[in-house]
């Protein structure tokens, strides 16, 4: 008789949960996953999933305005922002069938409710209790906003993705990826957004001339940034919301939204009762291979803060299992990640920034182009297109590939590979671009910045 009711009892079925859970069962592991919402985690029900689909919907005012130019008549438009949400919906029910048929038709049971680590071997799954040789822990990340007074008021991002209608002004505060990302949403669909930021600038962690390229291209797009501004208070009114911010000046809008950071989901799953040692900010400590300090329970994904991107899930999910089940030590390499901001426009980089380059390297070249997207030439539209190649000087190595502009995270995704395989500068030099594209200027940048050289 099994000393266990499971090999491994997964915790949150999200898109790392789900890989780990999956791929173990194929090895033979008897293992359950419990979940008490629908599977499919942030990134599908609440995340990439659903906001680039709404990013796609917010480009067709300017698709219809570049159609123009190229001699298409278009006729006067309206835009349904209930229809958009319920095409949206219908496709996470589908993805939420496929990902339950992929645990059921690999044997994994799903255990419907709120899962609770009651000791190194046993989970509280809605009163009822389970027992597992392994526990792992894949719960992600949730919304974090500031207390402050009429915090109750705002929205979060996953608020923002099933609004009842769209409102004719809003404030999104905050300056990283998610709040940048909804700005140009709905400015794209008529809304006439402000984005307050704390710091200087948007972006915080990105390369300098990437973020003052994207807070020049949104502005010119009409989206109202305001950077070294806090909001103090928030009062609702009868026609909207006020916000009290710096030097007591007050701002009215229909609609706030919070987009000032995550913090891992853990309350509520017994893990210091445990005794499982957890980060300042919540996030599950772990070694390499995504053990906690308690041999018996794991944790992948945002839930550990490590890097939080759902192919990243991906990568620790697969590591585990083959660590555990098929006794191939594997970690993850996190150096020269490929990442993408569906701002608008668009950002794809990877490898360092170039302060980043700078301290590690010391001499760097750094390689700039900037371009009107060719699909704009034939209209006014002002939009400009950037990139950059940073260049350790020693080895001739790219160290740092970014660019702002139509296709950055397709094209992104291919030099991702090149900076794995450590290329050089002459090697994209003696690759033959495809022309016309956009993605041939990585390979036809030959004049370094004169002042950056040394």
């Amino acid at each position: 008789m099994a000393k266990y009711d499971y090999d491994l009892v997964t915790i949150g079925a999200g898109s790392g949960g789900v890989r780990a859970s999956r791929m173990a069962a194929q090895t033979g592991a008897r293992v359950a996953i419990c979940e008490e919402a629908r599977v499919g985690g942030t990134c599908v029900l609440r995340g990439c999933v659903p906001k680039k689909l709404l990013v796609y919907a917010s480009h067709f005012a300017d698709e219809f305005e570049t159609a123009e130019s190229f001699g298409w008549s278009v006729p006067e438009t309206d835009f349904n922002w209930q229809k958009l949400i319920t095409n949206k919906n219908k496709e996470l029910d589908r993805l939420n069938g496929v990902y339950q048929r992929i645990l059921r038709d690999n044997g994994v049971e799903t255990l419907n409710g709120f899962g609770k680590v009651v000791d190194p071997h046993t989970v509280n799954v809605g009163g009822k209790t389970v027992t597992a040789e392994r526990i792992l822990i894949s719960t992600g990340g949730w919304p974090a906003s500031p207390n402050i007074p009429g915090i109750e008021h705002v929205i979060s991002s996953n608020e923002a993705l099933d609004l009842p209608e769209l409102p004719k002004r809003m404030v999104i505060v905050g300056g990283g990826y998610i709040a940048v990302e909804f700005a140009g949403i709905f400015n794209g669909l008529g809304v006439e957004v402000t984005e307050i930021i704390r710091a200087d600038a948007i972006l915080r962690g990105f390369d300098e001339d990437v973020r003052v390229t994207l807070t020049e291209e949104m502005t010119k797009a009409g989206v109202n940034i305001r950077s070294e501004c806090t909001v103090k208070s928030i009062e609702k009114t009868d026609n909207g919301y006020s916000l009290l911010l710096d030097h007591d000046e007050v701002l009215e809008t229909d609609l706030v939204m919070y987009a000032t950071g995550r913090k891992p989901k853990i309350a509520g799953l017994g893990l210091e009762e445990v005794g499982i040692k957890l980060a300042r900010n919540g996030s599950i400590i772990v070694d390499e291979y995504s053990q906690t300090n308690i041999p018996s329970i794991y944790a992948v994904g945002d839930v550990t803060d490590r890097m939080n991107l759902t192919p990243v899930a991906l990568a620790e999910g697969r590591a585990f299992v083959e660590t555990v089940y098929n006794n191939n030590p594997t970690t993850v390499d996190y150096d020269n990640i490929p990442t993408a901001v569906f701002s608008q426009p668009p950002i794809g980089t990877v490898g360092l920034g170039e302060a980043e380059a700078r301290e590690k390297f010391g001499k760097v070249d750094i390689y700039v182009s900037r371009f009107r997207p060719m699909k704009l030439t034939l209209g006014d539209k002002d939009e400009r297109t950037f990139m950059k190649l940073i260049v350790d000087q020693a080895s001739d190595k790219v160290v740092g590939c970014h660019m702002v502009g139509p296709d950055s995270a397709e094209i992104a995704q291919g030099l991702g590979i090149a900076l794995k395989c450590g290329a050089t500068k002459a090697q994209f030099d003696a690759t033959i671009g495809i022309h016309p594209t956009a993605a041939e200027e990585f390979v036809t940048m030959r004049d370094k910045l004169p002042e950056h050289g040394g």
